[in-house]
């Protein structure tokens, strides 16, 4: 083994690389240690090239380990990792938008990266560890890649100032999360979460991050000097492989571009194309067009295939084009105009609260569910432990794109959008304390043209308002495009155009995706990747800006359908009771083996959550019932006092009195003397078994045992002489000790 190390001090902290050590059958590998935090980086590249793909095949994969953070997983049955945890496939995106458009798309052979966590610290985060390992682990292969790149995560301190790889702690307490990746010069990808952060303000920490990315940047480029393989040679065609098709396919490709710049007013432009089934339509007949002059030319169908793949992106190249040249958009908006956009609230009858959002062909149906506290998600990951009470999910399905595949199940993408959709919700929420529900919001895409998270972002704020949560404000999101010359000049930007509010054909080559969110009164959350080798600043700046006067927008049309939460939830969402009890009454409560809740929750049907700091949340859809259980709970837990008057049942004689139970888990006693006003002699002269009493609290002796009286609460016979009692010795109370006697 040829180990080599290197180290830098980077934010406060040492950043090492090590090689030669570990994974040596991979074609690159390092380990990147930052803090206590390590990651392993592989790369490989797949000998074959995929045929009949239209598409640079890149795979990356954040592998979580337990034994990284010391855990072992919580279920009973299952104790190795198993599918990846949400943070995982978010940490895993995050990479592959940075590190992707870097790489030539010409390519064919499958790469893929993995990233390894081996130890996490708690403080140094994997994904900006996984980041830098990624980039290096690229920089040194033989893969043809355009970096190297940096990688960042900002934070702020409640006094405005950016901080450089910020600790979980700092992230909690200063308003914002920012993780950015390029260059000082060119941002290649950033995710925000903020709590309503000016624009300026999150543009100087996008700026200031990158410019920070500069010493490690210099320290990956000398790593690449010393142990860098060659760069492999970029094949001249996208589907490059040793034969005679080649020469075949590049001309069954030049007759499709050719064919399309020639149809450019008569097909592209010919009229405006407002719907999606519109602009299908116009794909549908250059393909059908296209197959016939290459079926008359004999090229085989294997060929034809080639050349069809490419129609939607020669389309985008001359959409592209046209809005560079004379600002013209497909659908004839303007550059800065956002589509048709419409909201409505309440469509479903017995859901707690929902709402459609609809941006042109995009249309999302976004529903509420509130539930018990105890119904919240429970965290389980590598670097995540505790509890989510704020749950978004979005799905979507085939006929969303006027398609018919298999369905499987939410993939990487929709745990992404719904990610990106709670993110910009969670700093608009109430307190835990002022709203101690379980919020789950299920965004289901009823129709995608055009950013489908940025309309969950939209019809959630929607839902929550419809179903009564009373969130700060309300929250709308859009995503902006971008048309530029930079997949003719090698990645980069000489000429470009920003588009308000993207859609299918204009994300084209040389495109952007930058989505913002927020409110009024600033940015919640931020998602951006690109197409190109890097934004500049300049392109950066602007983008948020006509972002924010298009969101001003989208949030004056939502506040048509509803501007503020309602008063009151729906009829059928679950109420919660909170109550106040000693903590040291929790035991009381639950029971042996949790035999006295379970008594209460099975008898009365509600759901009951008890904190460590004597908050008991008692959750149900039936107030009777709720009313029910909230009187045991109180009964139960309840401090007896001098002076209070209780109805009991009497629960056992003895000789000097009767034991009346007062309170569920409470008893006292009624002395023979405390009986009556007249003598008695023996309790059962005047009592018997289970009957319902009426008693005083006289006293709680200094052990805690509690003295009733009947007689308190009768009146005092006329001329009342007491009665002398004999002595009858130590009365046994709750396992022995005596009363006081009267003689």
């Amino acid at each position: 083994m040829d180990i080599k190390n290197w180290s830098l001090d980077w934010g406060g902290r040492k950043l090492t690389v090590e090689t030669g050590k570990l994974a040596l059958q991979a074609h690159s590998s390092c380990t990147v240690r930052y803090g206590d935090t390590v990651i392993l980086a592989t790369v490989v590249k797949s000998k074959n090239i995929r045929a009949g793909i239209d598409y640079f095949p890149l795979m990356v994969d954040f592998e979580e380990k337990l034994y990284a953070a010391g855990k072992i997983k919580g279920s009973r049955f299952i104790k190795r990792e198993g599918r990846p945890s949400d943070e995982a496939i978010l940490s895993g995106r995050m990479v592959d938008r940075a590190i992707r458009p870097l790489f030539d798309e010409r390519v064919r052979n499958d790469v893929q990266v993995v990233l390894t966590a081996l130890s996490v610290d708690g403080e140094n985060d994997a994904a900006v560890t996984s980041f830098l390992a990624a980039s290096i682990a690229l920089a040194t292969s033989a893969v043809p890649w355009a970096g190297p790149i940096g990688a960042a995560r900002v934070g702020m301190t409640e006094t405005g100032e950016f901080i450089l790889n910020a600790t979980t702690e700092q992230l909690a307490t200063g308003g914002l999360n920012l993780v950015v990746a390029g260059t000082p010069e060119k941002l290649v990808m950033v995710e925000v979460g903020a709590k309503e952060v000016s624009e300026e303000t999150i543009f100087k920490a996008m700026k200031w991050g990158c410019e920070q990315l500069k010493p490690v940047i210099e320290f990956i480029k000398k790593i690449q000097t010393e142990i860098g393989q060659p760069k492999e040679a970029v094949p001249a065609l996208a589907d490059d492989a040793a034969g005679a098709d080649d020469k075949f396919e590049e001309e069954a490709r030049q007759i499709a571009r050719e064919y399309i710049a020639k149809n450019v007013e008569t097909m592209i432009f010919d009229a405006v194309k407002i719907t999606r089934p519109e602009r299908t339509a116009m794909l549908d007949k250059f393909s059908e067009e296209i197959e016939k002059i290459l079926a008359e030319k004999n090229y085989e169908e294997e060929v034809r295939k080639v050349a069809l793949n490419n129609v939607k992106l020669y389309v985008e190249e001359q959409i592209t084009k046209r809005i560079l040249a004379k600002d013209q958009r497909l659908d004839g908006r303007k550059l800065t105009e956002i589509r048709k956009l419409s909201s409505e609230i309440d469509l479903l009858p017995r859901v707690h609260g929902s709402a459609l959002f609809m941006r042109g062909d995009t249309q999302v149906l976004s529903v509420v569910t509130l539930g018990a506290p105890g119904d919240v998600q429970t965290l389980d990951s590598m670097e995540e432990d505790g509890t989510k009470r704020y749950m978004h999910h979005y799905n979507d399905a085939p006929f969303a794109y006027g398609e018919a595949k298999p369905m499987r199940g939410p993939g990487r993408r929709a745990i992404g959008h719904g990610a990106l959709a709670e993110r910009a919700l969670e700093p608009v929420l109430p307190l835990e304390a002022d709203f101690p529900y379980a919020i789950r919001v299920v965004s289901e895409v009823m129709g995608s043209n055009g950013s489908s998270s940025m309309a969950s972002t939209c019809g959630s704020s929607l839902s929550l308002m419809a179903a009564g949560v009373p969130i700060k404000k309300a929250v709308a999101g859009i995503a902006m495009g971008l048309a530029s010359d930079a997949a003719e000049n090698n990645g980069e930007i000489k000429k470009y155009k920003i588009l308000t509010d993207l859609q299918d054909v204009e994300d084209g080559p040389g495109g952007m995706d930058f989505k913002i969110a927020g409110t009024i009164d600033g940015v919640t959350a931020v998602q951006m990747d690109t197409k190109t080798h890097g934004l500049t600043w300049e392109i950066v700046e602007q983008t948020i800006k006509q972002a924010r006067e298009a969101r001003l927008q989208v949030l004056a049309k939502m506040n048509e359908a509803i501007a503020a939460p309602k008063p009151e939830l729906s009829p059928y969402a679950p109420r919660i009771e909170t109550i106040k009890i000693d903590p040291e009454k929790i035991g009381d409560l639950i029971g042996p083996g949790g035999k006295t809740i379970k008594k209460i929750t099975e008898g009365t049907g509600v759901t009951i959550d008890i904190e460590q700091d004597g908050r008991v949340m008692i959750t149900s859809v039936d107030m009777g019932a709720m009313e029910k259980a909230k009187q045991m709970v109180i009964e139960l837990t309840k401090e007896v006092e001098a002076g209070e008057t209780y109805e009991g049942k009497v629960v056992r004689m003895e000789d000097f009195g009767a034991f009346v139970q007062i309170l569920p888990n409470k008893d006292g006693l009624v002395h023979v003397s405390e009986l009556r006003w007249e003598r008695v002699g023996r309790p059962s002269d005047v009592l018997k078994l289970g009957d319902t009493v009426k008693v005083l609290v006289k006293e709680i002796d200094n052990l805690g045992r509690v003295n009733l009286s009947m007689k308190a609460l009768m009146p005092k016979p006329e001329g009342y002489q007491p009665p002398v009692f004999a002595d009858r010795g130590p009365s046994p109370h709750r396992g022995g000790g005596g009363f006081r006697r009267r003689n």
